[in-house]
C-alpha cells in the first residue's frame, strides 16, 4: 500500500493532540508529536530540549519581520548567530518531517507538515478546532488550579505563536479553511464521531 500522512493542525485546548494520536491508533499507522523532535534531535546530536524551546513558535528577530514570508529556508534580512541557530533547528524538523514521511504511514501534528508535503497526492491535511468555552474547558483539566479565564488567556497567546509560525513558513493561513482539506470543529461533536468522520475522509481520499 502507498505511504500516506495525516497532518493534524489544531487550535490549543481543541482535543487535537488526543485525536491524532487515537486516529493513528485506530488507522494502525505512527503517531508523532513531541516525538518528532526527539528524532530531529537525534537526528543532530543535540539536546531535544532546544527543539522544544523552538517548537512550533517564532523567536522575536522573526516576529519583527513577519511582513516578510518565507518559505522553507530562506532568509529576509542579515543572518545574526542566533537567526542560523533558529533556522538550522527548524530545517533540521523539516528534514526529519519529510523522511518520515517516506518511510512510513503516519499522523504528524502540526509543524507545517501540510506545507512541507503539499506536493504529496498522499497527504491529507486537518484542522481540529473547538469553540473557546470548550477549549477553555479542556485545558483547565490538564492544567491544575487554572481559572477558565486563564484558560482562555492561555489558548489565545498560544494560538496566536502557533498563527505566526504557519503564517511565516508558509503561504497559506493557519486556521483558514483554504488552507486544509477536512476542518472540524471538535465541540459539535463527540471525540470517537469527530475521528470516525477524518477515517471515512481519508478511505474515501485514499480508497483505503
Amino acid at each position: 500500500m502507498k505511504k500516506y500522512v495525516i497532518s493534524v493542525g489544531r487550535q490549543f485546548g481543541s482535543g487535537g493532540h488526543d485525536i491524532g494520536k487515537k486516529l493513528a491508533e485506530r488507522l494502525g499507522i505512527k503517531f508523532y508529536d513531541k516525538e518528532l523532535l526527539l528524532e530531529a534531535a537525534k537526528e543532530i546530536g543535540a539536546n531535544p530540549e532546544l527543539f522544544k524551546k523552538n517548537d512550533e513558535k517564532l523567536p522575536s528577530f522573526y516576529i519583527n519581520n513577519l511582513s516578510m514570508n518565507l518559505g522553507f529556508y530562506m532568509q529576509p534580512f542579515a543572518a545574526s548567530p542566533a537567526s542560523s541557530y533558529y533556522d538550522s533547528v527548524q530545517k533540521t524538523v523539516c528534514d526529519t518531517i519529510r523522511a518520515i514521511a517516506e518511510r512510513e504511514s503516519c499522523v504528524i501534528m502540526g509543524r507545517c507538515a501540510d506545507f512541507l508535503l503539499r506536493h504529496n497526492p498522499y497527504c491529507i491535511n486537518i484542522f481540529i478546532s473547538a469553540s473557546q468555552d470548550a477549549c477553555a474547558e479542556r485545558i483547565t483539566k490538564r492544567i491544575d488550579g487554572l481559572t477558565i479565564d486563564d484558560a482562555k488567556a492561555l489558548a489565545k497567546k498560544t494560538n496566536k505563536l502557533r498563527a505566526e509560525y504557519y503564517n511565516f513558513y508558509t503561504d497559506k493561513e493557519w486556521g483558514h479553511s483554504s488552507s486544509y482539506d477536512l476542518c472540524i470543529d471538535s465541540s459539535r461533536l463527540p471525540e470517537e464521531d469527530v475521528i470516525n468522520q477524518i477515517i471515512s475522509y481519508v478511505n474515501a481520499r485514499l480508497a483505503l
